[in-house]
């Protein structure tokens, strides 16, 4: 580390897919100092920055060459001379290297791919100089470049404007790591030095076929209409709808939803989940009573958000009442219970504005909703 007690990180390829990314999040923390090099910068200052740093995170490659020979150049030769620097250097300096499983394949890139690797292989041979080589597969999420070498950024970006993709091959099966879990690891390993040259994971590794890929980014969309929103909570389905989401034009940002009003207030159906219900919301005007129902086997929370509201219960079978108040200015959860009719009064002066959660998507053949004055 330099005398600020940073860990100075020069990042190849710093505005690349990868590159902002992995920036961004160094620069989120206080611990760090990002170097950044990129494309049509000078060689000849390589060398000095790589003495100036404690770790380098080479990212920078060629994929799609107008010419093949780049492969070597940007591939393989830019990778020696960033070997070359460190041993200038006259002290170790971690090295990580972002591969590609490519590199198994006897094409130019992958054998582009390999020398890179080989050439770190020699370094830390000949001086034990600390290096991780990740080989990748391919690599979505925020600010990939769609249409180019990422068939998850072009499905997402093309889905989300109202593009037509191409799938020549439904069953095709693809392996993909999600964005935050490479920058996750690679900080990681500047974090986990140890002598000599290992192989590093990135992990979770996600595998799906391109027409299952399509039907879940198309899902995310339909979700605009149905209500029913995907299970984005873990996994490889968050991460698509994050890449998805990441690809929409701001004109597509808001979309309408079922709404319904008469005189006593509004009702505004927003989320519908597979399998935990629902999420509304509604006004009622002052002195107004919504409700009166009772439900055999649905709940619902309800959450005064603005204004002052009257709960009030009786039980089906015995008549037992009972009461409860609630405010926007001390926000409480207010539960329902099957058998008990309910209702909600605004008490208040001003439009009550009510949070509704429940815990099955209504059903107009199913409703369980019975009308009953409370």
């Amino acid at each position: 580390m330099n005398g600020s007690g940073k860990l100075r990180v020069l990042v190849t390829g710093s505005r690349g897919f990868i590159g902002k990314n992995l920036v961004l999040r160094l620069n989120e923390l206080p611990g760090y100092e990002v170097i950044e090099f990129e494309r049509g910068d000078s060689m000849n200052t390589l060398p000095e920055l790589v003495r100036s740093v404690d770790a380098v995170v080479h990212l920078a490659g060629e994929n799609r060459p107008q010419d093949v020979q780049d492969f070597v150049t940007v591939n393989t030769q830019l990778t020696q001379s960033i070997c070359d620097a460190i041993r200038s250097a006259g002290r170790q300096v971690l090295l990580i290297l972002a591969s590609s499983v490519q590199a198994e394949q006897d094409n130019p890139y992958g054998r582009s791919k390999r020398g890179a690797e080989l050439a770190i292989g020699q370094l830390t041979r000949e001086t034990g100089n600390p290096a991780v080589i990740y080989r990748l597969p391919s690599v979505f999420g925020k600010w990939c470049r769609p249409n180019y070498n990422s068939v998850v950024a072009t499905f997402c970006h093309n889905i989300a404007n109202d593009m037509p993709i191409q799938i020549n091959d439904a069953a095709t099966r693809i392996r993909v790591v999600y964005i935050d879990d490479v920058v996750s690891e690679f900080m990681a390993a500047l974090n986990d030095v140890r002598p000599g040259v290992r192989n590093g994971e990135v992990k979770p590794e996600y595998a799906i076929t391109l027409g299952e890929l399509a039907e879940q980014i198309r899902a995310f969309g339909n979700c605009r209409t149905s209500l029913l929103m995907e299970r984005v909570a873990t996994g490889l389905v968050r991460a698509l709808y994050a890449t998805y989401v990441s690809y929409l034009p701001a004109g597509k940002l808001a979309y309408e939803l079922p709404y319904y009003a008469d005189a006593r207030g509004v009702f505004v159906e927003m989320l519908k989940t597979p399998d935990a219900g629902q999420f509304s919301c509604f006004t009622a005007h002052p002195g107004v009573t919504r409700g009166s129902h009772y439900h055999h086997t649905k709940t619902e929370k309800f959450l005064v958000i603005r204004g002052k509201a009257r709960f009030g219960f009786r039980h089906i079978l015995t008549d037992e009442t009972f009461e409860l108040f609630t405010s926007g200015e001390q926000p409480q959860v207010v539960d329902t219970i099957p058998g008990w009719a309910h209702d909600i009064t605004n008490i208040g002066e001003e439009e009550m504005v009510v949070m509704l959660w429940a815990n099955e998507n209504f059903d107009r053949e199913h409703p369980d909703t019975i009308t009953s004055k409370v």
